[in-house]
């Protein structure tokens, strides 16, 4: 940034002098007053007219900048959409598989318990004391 505000500076001072030397050089010329003022005239309308044509020219330049930045930062936000989607889905997806290893393992709890309930049903009612004797 501080190139770019030198370099309109140095610009600037490139005019200041451009114009300074237009000036001297048209009042030593051997021309009398009416022309040298006529001329004087003349090189002011050129230097604003160029000066406008600059101004006109930064301006578009500004303005491709400006639509080149909000392009760049579309396609960002756009690929920013993609990741989170992206991301959604993939939360998406591990959070059923989750689910389903949860309702997995309490269906293989549940039958281990219901395997335990007919084993000690089994081993109970096998060595009951009334049967024994």
């Amino acid at each position: 940034m501080a190139d770019n505000e030198s370099s309109i500076g140095g610009f600037g001072w490139f005019l200041a002098g451009l114009g300074l030397g237009a000036l001297v050089g048209v009042l030593y010329a051997p021309k009398s007053g009416r022309e040298t003022r006529d001329e004087l005239v003349a090189r002011s309308l050129e230097a604003r007219d160029r000066a406008n044509q600059l101004y006109n020219q930064g301006l578009e330049q500004a303005g491709q900048y400006v639509q080149h930045g909000k392009e760049t930062a579309g396609q960002y936000v756009d690929r920013g959409k993609e990741y989170y989607d992206k991301g959604r889905t993939q939360w998406s997806q591990y959070v059923d598989k989750g689910k389903d290893l949860v309702q997995t393992q309490a269906e293989a709890v549940a039958a281990a318990v219901d395997a335990g309930k007919e084993a000690y049903i089994k081993t109970s009612t096998s060595s009951d004391p009334l049967e024994n004797s």
